[in-house]
């Protein structure tokens, strides 16, 4: 297959034992590079967005990010085909055969890793044409629904990647293209629009007060009414912002 274009592949595990099983299996695969190794979900992230592989084996269960979570914050015009692994998630098995997603039940033996290579053998060579997998979205969608709201953010800047976690927000304004994450000790710029933002907040704990600004109602210390119905809200660390009258409702009902 020397004509032929390798599968750049990367192998996403929390566990050692399972990274050198899939790393020795793809090892004797003539068609596929291996362009990384992850041993957590953030390194997993950062590989994707900056290897830009073709396909990833994507353990499930990890500690502090999970794969779900992995899928969700890569961007989505880097998102390679995905081999899900897990040991014993049955909720996320259903999911996986609902939405016809190939995965790896730990232990597996090497007839099930090469039939998973294979389904995914097919999906690169018919289906990559056409971005990301609608399967993909539809599970994505569906785990949306039951988790709903983030809780954490990734933040790359500078080669480094920080995490935030959404209850450390004070406020979010809007920054051209980006967004501004304002903690208690920091600002973190994020390429993402306002609307996307407010749709992976918690409503009971965030509301947007402008068409630029969204603010955590834990850290509003004081709200002045204003001209026209309108508000200044003081935040706790002073920051003073305006509730504009088009979002005048969504804040009362918010301190309601």
């Amino acid at each position: 297959m020397t004509d032929q274009k390798k599968i750049r592949t990367l192998i996403v595990d929390d566990e050692e034992l399972a990274r050198d099983r899939i790393h020795t299996l793809l090892s004797g695969q003539p068609d596929v590079e291996i362009v990384g190794v992850c041993t957590d979900g953030p390194s997993a992230v950062e590989a994707i967005d900056r290897a830009r592989p073709d396909l990833v084996f994507l353990d499930v269960q990890m500690p502090g990010m999970d794969g779900f979570e992995v899928i969700d914050n890569v961007d989505k015009s880097a998102m390679p085909a995905v081999v899900f692994v897990t040991a014993h998630d049955a909720h996320a098995l259903r999911a996986f055969e609902i939405h016809a997603l190939d995965f790896l039940l730990k232990p597996f033996d090497q007839t099930r890793f090469e039939k998973a290579l294979d389904r995914a053998r097919g999906h690169l060579n018919h289906d990559r044409a056409s971005g990301l997998d609608p399967r993909l979205v539809s599970l994505l969608e569906e785990l949306h629904e039951e988790r709903k709201y983030s809780e954490r953010l990734i933040v790359k800047s500078g080669g480094r990647v920080f995490f935030v976690r959404t209850e450390e927000i004070d406020w979010v304004e809007a920054s051209g293209n980006y967004v501004k994450i304002h903690t208690k000790n920091d600002a973190h710029l994020l390429r993402e629009s306002m609307k996307n933002m407010e749709s992976r907040l918690d409503p009971k704990t965030f509301v947007r007060i402008h068409r630029s600004a969204i603010v955590n109602i834990d850290r509003i210390k004081e709200l002045e009414p204003w001209f026209h119905g309108e508000y200044i809200v003081i935040m706790r660390d002073g920051t003073r912002l305006t509730a504009s009258r088009v979002f005048s409702d969504r804040l009362s009902a918010a301190i309601a």
